[in-house]
């Protein structure tokens, strides 16, 4: 917990900032309140309650490429593997939720009992405002929420920090919003999304970052996990923190999920998941970024 406390920003460690914090999160997050006192309880930083909000984090920015269609998510995420929590967490807080965790209980993609899978890419603007960090909105939705129609919903009224794309993913609909601190919420023609909204994309960032030729790529190739382990999608810029770190398949009606990497995958399942630990090698066969 003392390495997560330093993602608060300073406002965060000053009582003001603290009660602002976490005014916002009884605010828009009042059915996790119990959840959040109680993990706060078990920590021994003065901070944690504070960090737990994740509404005064600092900003924070990766890559990633998403779809969803006929009840499937698929998504890479692409970051700086040594600051990739690695960790697949199982909880059942408000009801059952299996997904990939960030920042001691959010969460960068996963999926609940209800059949609702959800994920998360940088929208490509770096632009910062109040509101909580994605991860916990994440968590949130999968906490609350039973289908797209209603994650949408209550995401339309939560204030974001930082430009986020969101893909939803249940038995009947697929979607991507927009969302930022500086636009309201908007809904993609589809259910795709790399690391751009609705704006241009100035050329020297897609040159940095190639979202638009990746998602013309993942738009093309649909829900194929073969395609999302090679390129233009499967990245190996690990020092520019635009690296593949891992591929989530979620199937949510089925409540399972399976991650990927190049030669290897892991399956687990809301209902039956068991606990282990996996050494995999990042990068793929002749590259030199491999970790």
């Amino acid at each position: 917990m003392a390495k997560l406390v330093d993602w608060l920003t300073e406002e965060g460690h000053t009582p003001e900032g603290a009660a602002q914090a976490r005014q916002l999160f009884d605010t828009h997050m009042p059915e996790l309140v119990p959840v959040l006192d109680r993990l706060a309880d078990q920590l021994d930083s003065p901070d944690a309650r504070t960090l737990l909000t994740m509404a005064t984090v600092r900003p924070f920015f990766s890559g990633c490429t998403q779809i969803g269609h006929e009840g499937m998510l698929l998504r890479n995420y692409d970051f700086a593997p040594e600051h990739c929590e690695g960790t697949i967490v199982s909880s059942q807080f408000l009801r059952p939720v299996i997904g990939m965790l960030e920042a001691g209980w959010g969460l960068l993609d996963g999926m609940n009992d209800a059949g609702l899978a959800v994920s998360l890419t940088f929208g490509g603007r770096f632009v910062h405002g109040p509101g909580f960090a994605i991860p916990l909105v994440l968590r949130y939705l999968l906490e609350t929420c039973r289908s797209v129609d209603e994650a949408i919903d209550r995401l339309s009224t939560i204030p974001i920090a930082i430009p986020q794309n969101v893909t939803l993913v249940d038995a009947h609909r697929s979607r991507t919003v927009y969302v930022g601190p500086d636009i309201p919420m908007a809904e993609s023609h589809d259910a795709c999304a790399a690391n751009h909204q609705h704006l241009p994309v100035p050329d020297e960032q897609e040159r940095t970052t190639r979202t638009r030729s990746r998602l013309a790529a993942v738009q093309a190739a649909g829900v194929d996990v073969p395609s999302m382990l090679r390129p233009p999608l499967y990245q190996s810029s690990y020092d520019q923190w635009l690296g593949t770190v891992y591929t989530a398949h979620y199937r949510p009606t089925e409540g399972r999920v399976t991650y990927h990497w190049p030669g290897e995958h892991w399956e687990h399942t809301i209902v039956g998941f068991m606990p282990g630990t996996r050494t995999v090698a990042l990068g793929l066969s002749g590259d030199s970024n491999d970790h």
